[in-house]
């Protein structure tokens, strides 16, 4: 599944990093107390995402294999200097609400695993649009969980006031905010709602002989059948475990 607006269509709806994979938890829960904060960070991935599949795609067969995840770590963190350096001139306010979660987009696992999974495998336009497709998923989810507590929190959207507020001094009824939701329960209930929605997405269809992607999963808690990375780190682990046989059958012997 190679063309453009199929690796669109699986980062946006397929495999979306962060209601199906479940990726990326740590910006999706701390930084997602307004829809603004939610474009932020998520055009911010995005662009590193496209620019990192890009370069490591090209680079895919002169990097050796040994410092494959160090050279992967000193392309992404360039590119995020770049891109927290843009914000910081250009959107200081931004800067100042996502703080130490833009210098953090290094070491995010949607950004690295990618660029293990799928850049560093296959050619560069297949590479970009896997990137755009994982950061506008990502963009996606994050600026609705977003919206959500941004408006349930206190009524606004984008710093509008869409619903108008009661006034207790005057008797006004009006919009009384849920303060819960500006808070870290409130990424909680409004995550957990999507996760909750797209398995009711992923059941129907399954059922209709189209199945997506099920939730990720990971080598180190042995879960090898809902992984993300199940398809590169495959030959790995036979190499390890044929090893590791053959260690033991020396043993023995």
């Amino acid at each position: 599944m190679n063309k453009p607006v199929e690796r669109l269509y699986n980062g946006l709806i397929k495999e979306n990093p962060t209601v199906v994979l479940m990726l990326g938890m740590c910006p999706t829960l701390a930084v997602t107390t307004s829809v603004m904060n939610g474009l932020g960070m998520g055009l911010s991935t995005t662009v590193v995402l496209v620019m990192s599949n890009l370069i490591i795609s090209a680079l895919r067969k002169v990097i050796p294999d040994t410092v494959r995840m160090p050279a992967y770590i000193v392309i992404v963190a360039s590119l995020v200097t770049i891109v927290q350096f843009l914000i910081e001139g250009f959107m200081p306010s931004l800067n100042d609400a996502l703080g130490i979660y833009i210098p953090l987009i290094v070491v995010n696992c949607i950004i690295l695993g990618r660029a293990e999974a799928y850049a560093s495998k296959n050619p560069v336009i297949p590479s970009i649009f896997d990137g755009l497709g994982m950061g506008l998923g990502f963009t996606m989810s994050i600026s609705t969980i977003g919206l959500v507590r941004e408006l349930l929190g206190s009524g606004k959207i984008l710093g509008f006031q869409v619903l108008p507020l009661a006034d207790q001094a005057s008797g006004k009824a009006g919009f009384t905010p849920i303060t819960i939701f500006v808070l870290a329960p409130g990424a909680f209930f409004v995550l957990s709602i999507l996760v909750a929605v797209m398995k009711e997405v992923r059941e129907k269809m399954a059922k209709k002989g189209k199945p997506l992607a099920p939730a990720a999963g990971c080598i180190m808690t042995g879960e090898c059948s809902s992984c993300a990375l199940r398809s590169s780190c495959a030959g790995k682990l036979n190499t390890r475990e044929a090893d590791e046989a053959g260690k033991a059958e020396g043993g023995k012997s």
